[in-house]
């Protein structure tokens, strides 16, 4: 894997290929999203907002990110938008990865405890949610140990949900009206806990390992096809970019490193294209 940052961050998540600013990614320790230019420098696209885990492009040009809560950020500045709230009084501290469906609607996990901010109590589950093309959302699924990664089939048929306090990648039939099908396991990790996840046009699954030092790509029947290693072990996320599909971008986070701030961006060559990610078009407040 080839490294393309030259400055190092706390916790990197979200990355997200936008064919318009190359590969954005959020740093969830230190705050802030940014976009990698192909000198290996990154231009600050939003600042300052901590604890993003998932982002997604909205068809009104901006972004859907996660953290506190699941709102709008335009491109052009502007007050955020709030789409789907926290509720701490009812074990929802906020949310994690989130993706899109091919009509557009978000698919989102929430946090019933915080990963990475913890307050020394005992970790909750959290919840699976749809915010649909009205801007109305709805629970799907509860008892998501820790949510992370989200993807969806080829054919859109079924969802792809990484629970790492399982160490399991699990999946879900997708309904017509946005619902999930109960949750059965995908594949189960065999080093390290799954993290951010991506598809590809076979659809085999790549899924980050955080603490596993690699990416493990899955054939669609479950079946571990082979082990991309990393060079640092809090591997947390991956999706697909580059003009073909075909740029793998790893990123890292700082643990089991000596530093605090030596989360990482890395780039690997594949031989199958990833999928094209449906931008969010859900009305927006």
């Amino acid at each position: 894997m080839e490294k393309l940052t030259r400055q190092g961050y706390g916790l990197i998540e979200g990355p997200v290929w936008d064919p318009d600013r190359g590969l954005l990614f959020s740093d969830v320790m230190f705050g802030g999203v940014f976009a990698l230019r192909e000198d290996g420098e990154a231009e600050p696209v939003f600042e300052h907002r901590r604890g993003i885990g998932g982002m997604a492009l909205h068809e009104s040009k901006g972004l859907v990110v996660s953290g506190r809560n699941v709102s709008y950020k335009s491109f052009a500045g502007g007050a955020t938008q709030l789409l789907l709230d926290s509720d701490p009084a009812n074990d929802n501290v906020g949310y994690n990865d989130l993706t899109t469906d091919s009509l557009g609607r978000i698919y989102v996990g929430s946090l019933g405890s915080s990963p990475v901010f913890d307050d020394g109590r005992e970790p909750k589950s959290g919840s699976l949610y749809v915010i649909d093309l009205d801007g109305t959302s709805r629970k799907l699924h509860d008892g998501i140990e820790l949510t992370n990664g989200l993807g969806f089939s080829p054919d859109g048929s079924l969802l792809y949900h990484s629970d790492s306090r399982t160490q399991a990648v699990w999946v879900y039939d997708l309904h017509d009206d946005g619902s999930v099908s109960e949750r059965r396991r995908f594949a189960q990790a065999r080093d390290g806990a799954p993290d951010g996840l991506a598809v590809a046009e076979d659809g085999s699954v790549w899924v980050a390992l955080a603490h596993g030092s690699g990416v493990a790509v899955y054939e669609p029947d479950g079946e571990e096809r082979e082990f991309l290693p990393c060079p640092q072990p809090m591997v947390t996320s991956v999706c697909f970019g580059g003009p073909d599909l075909r740029d793998l971008y790893v990123v890292t986070g700082s643990g089991g490193t000596d530093s605090d701030r030596a989360g990482s961006v890395f780039r690997a060559r594949t031989d199958v294209a990833g999928l094209v990610v449906a931008p969010a078009r859900m009305a927006l407040p």
